[in-house]
């Protein structure tokens, strides 16, 4: 089009919706003369265009004012002595936290439906014995946008940065959780329903610790060891579980060689009760060490015969100990990325019905998947007179398919475990195994297609492949001949596997 004095200049249109009292549509016009300064043109504009550009810029300014009017009206912590006081005259209430610095000593604590906290504020725990946040017996509380971290002196800590107990329709959504090195869950979720945390950074959750295993129940193994440990999210006795697009991430304390020695980490030391090695204790301790003192999980789902309905997505997950740990069922485990880890995704103690699908597992240093019955994997027994019918918790009943597990064994610790020996030992890309003990039940049942097992020569160059086997079926010790419950009904098809040190699988599978 041309204006008055034969200058070109373009109208382009375009449509923009909002909803704003039902659904609002109007047209905008943008102007833009081809050789004149772009304010010369509204001089030649129709009344009808000017009208559309005006009617755009009083929405424009609407669309800009409605949220800051909304928090305006929405209670400040601000306006309060401290968190907890805003929190406790306002129950049920989601509260803003504006932008600042709030430290506390006791853990901030939701106990009301429908409550929450939202903001860019920075909550820092001083309390090393403390939660950050607690919520519990509480439906729809939401928690947005905050930052939860501890006071510098206090970041090895001997709590939860939130933990979430007896809830239902829990929101965990964009927050940040920084340098809570503990062993326990940066999140933990316990007896809950219908929680989703997503969009989550957890940075830096790990610290040296004792492992103890010394207690009653713990008969089977009866040590203790200096370690690692640290899990990002934890879900206990929970169902109908989201965990959507978090990001958790481990900085500060890597499992080098330096490190390791730095600490005595895998020596043996005093528990909470004598040393007494139990069956898998005399399994795993050589020369008063062991070698997994590497504990914890970016993500662990466990209690089996309890939780189930999970769906763990897109996450991203980088030097973990295991990137995702499930003793569960009904799980969907898709479109995840974990890098370097001593596992990538392990399923065991009665784990079945799951879907592992379309996950990035690089420089994995021990299994990239592993699958086998754990010590708490059991057949159902029929009622007694002396105690109630108890039903199975077996492993099996899923697929696992179009995976990819490239640049084994280029991780932290591969040191550690199969370039400690000539051979190789136990290093698998992909590992079914035998039972912890005779008495578990296989697993059985699963269906193994479409994966890729990469031997990354242009990483590598002429060094062979750190794995012994893409594709290992078998018992914990390969040179043991037999076992009463070795992995059954095994489904290969469609999978591409370089083959290892000693070729492709112990097994004979399909072309």
């Amino acid at each position: 089009m041309k204006d008055s004095n034969g200058e070109k200049y373009l109208i382009d249109g375009f449509c923009f919706n909002t909803v704003f009292c039902g659904e609002f549509r109007w047209y905008v016009y943008r102007v833009r003369l081809l050789r004149q300064e772009n304010a010369y043109a509204l001089l030649w504009l129709s009344p009808r265009t000017k009208g559309c550009i005006m009617v755009y810029l009083f929405f424009s300014l609407i669309l800009v004012l409605l949220p800051m009017t909304a928090q305006a009206y929405q209670t400040s912590v601000a306006d309060y002595a401290s968190v907890q006081d805003a929190i406790d005259a306002h129950p049920g209430e989601v509260l803003f936290v504006p932008a600042g610095k709030y430290e506390i000593d006791e853990a901030l604590r939701l106990t009301e439906d429908n409550s929450g906290l939202v903001g860019y504020g920075v909550v820092i725990q001083r309390n090393k014995n403390a939660a950050i946040l607690e919520i519990s017996g509480a439906r729809g509380v939401r928690i947005r946008d905050l930052t939860l971290t501890r006071a510098e002196d206090g970041r090895d800590c001997n709590a939860s940065g939130i933990a979430i107990r007896d809830c239902r329709d829990t929101l965990i959504a964009n927050i940040r959780l920084i340098d809570n090195r503990s062993q326990r869950p940066a999140i933990e979720v316990r007896t809950s329903v219908d929680c989703r945390i997503t969009g989550v950074e957890i940075r830096n959750y790990k610290r040296i610790a004792i492992d103890d295993r010394t207690a009653a129940g713990e008969s089977l193994h009866g040590y203790a060891f200096n370690c690692i440990d640290g899990t990002g999210i934890m879900v206990r006795h929970s169902q109908n579980i989201s965990l959507l697009n978090n990001r958790i991430v481990e900085e500060h304390l890597l499992p080098t060689k330096e490190i390791q020695e730095r600490h005595r980490l895998g020596s043996l030391t005093d528990g909470r009760y004598p040393t007494n090695l139990g069956v898998l204790g005399k399994m795993a301790v050589v020369n008063e060490a062991v070698s997994n003192w590497h504990q914890g999980s970016a993500i662990v789902v466990t209690s089996p015969e309890t939780t189930r309905d999970v769906i763990i997505h897109g996450n991203y997950i980088e030097n973990s100990a295991q990137g995702i740990d499930l003793h569960c069922d009904y799980v969907r485990c898709a479109d995840n990325t974990v890098i370097r880890g001593m596992m990538g995704i392990k399923m065991t103690h009665g784990t079945k019905h799951v879907v592992v699908a379309n996950n990035l597992l690089t420089q994995i240093d021990l299994w990239g998947i592993l699958y086998n019955p754990g010590e708490a994997s059991h057949d159902g027994l029929p009622a007694t007179d002396d105690a109630p019918a108890r039903s199975e918790n077996v492993d099996g009943g899923s697929v696992i398919a179009n995976n990819i597990i490239a640049d084994y064994g280029y991780g932290h610790e591969y040191w550690n475990w199969g370039g400690a020996s000539d051979d190789q030992a136990g290093a698998y890309a992909i590992a079914f195994f035998e039972g912890q003990l005779p008495e578990n039940p296989p697993v059985s049942h699963v269906l193994v297609t479409g994966n890729l097992v990469y031997h990354a020569h242009d990483l590598t160059g002429d060094e062979p492949p750190r794995y012994r086997y893409a594709l290992y079926l078998g018992p914990w010790d390969s040179n043991k001949q037999d076992s009463p419950n070795l992995p059954q009904n095994i489904k290969i098809h469609g999978n591409m596997f370089h083959p290892g040190t000693r070729g492709i699988s112990n097994v004979d599978i399909p072309e």
